[in-house]
């Protein structure tokens, strides 16, 4: 997988463990506010690799 699909496909876990999170709180679902939080983590990883894989790419063309 490339950096750009990592990195969307973190946001997008970002914003539905946000979406989980908030529904949780609103119906005072403990499971589902948890399940958002790890989704929202998952992105925050993902993305956090998508910025890594880019950060090489750039410093492989760079050194070429």
């Amino acid at each position: 997988m490339g950096s750009t699909q990592d990195k969307m496909d973190g946001l997008g876990n970002q914003a539905i463990g946000n979406a989980k999170q908030g529904l949780g709180k609103l119906t005072g679902d403990e499971k589902l506010k948890a399940e958002g939080k790890a989704q929202e983590l998952k992105g925050d990883v993902q993305e956090a690799i998508g910025d890594a894989k880019s950060a090489v790419k750039k410093a492989v063309d760079k050194s070429l």
